[in-house]
């Protein structure tokens, strides 16, 4: 873990190695961030970040969201996940489903591309299966739009837990 300090005295090459996985193919959010040290406590971080994905310009953002995995989607089964995605998508047993579940998925993340152009993206961490098949089922009956804020609340909760994992205070 790199402490606090440390990351706010980082020059811009070494900060986007560091955070630049931590918003899934991504590495802008952290170069635009960089410019913002320092910052105060990790909370500060991640505002940061954030701040610069919710005033990318709307074709930015979409590219965004489309960077994020479908849930045991085909990159799942290619085991071609980024190593946090995996790690998050196990933490869910979506690694280890039945195929009647996998199909299920699949159904999902397909019904789910064609309404809102993107894929589903939820903070899986604590959640099982069915929960977030229910999760799932419920919000393809949004609005795109709120379901767009929704995502980008989702990646904040996401990406909020990755640098926890990366930041001591």
């Amino acid at each position: 873990m790199t402490g606090l300090a440390a990351l706010n005295d980082m020059d811009a090459p070494a900060f986007e190695a560091l955070l630049g996985s931590v918003f899934e193919h991504a590495p802008w959010v952290a170069r635009a961030a960089w410019a913002r040290r320092p910052f105060a406590d990790i909370a500060d971080l991640h505002a940061a970040m954030m701040a610069a994905v919710r005033a990318a310009p709307v074709e930015t953002r979409r590219a965004f969201l489309n960077g994020h995995p479908e849930l045991a989607g085909p990159e799942a089964r290619a085991r071609s996940l980024t190593a946090d995605s995996a790690s998050e998508q196990g933490s869910a047993g979506l690694d280890r489903m039945g195929e009647a579940d996998a199909q299920a998925f699949d159904r999902l993340n397909a019904a789910y591309r064609a309404r809102f152009g993107f894929p589903f993206i939820i903070a899986v961490r604590g959640r099982g299966r069915a929960e977030i098949r229910s999760i799932f089922e419920a919000r393809l009956g949004r609005d795109p739009a709120v379901e767009e804020a929704t995502a980008l609340e989702e990646v904040a909760q996401i990406t909020r837990m990755r640098l926890d994992r990366l930041i001591t205070p």
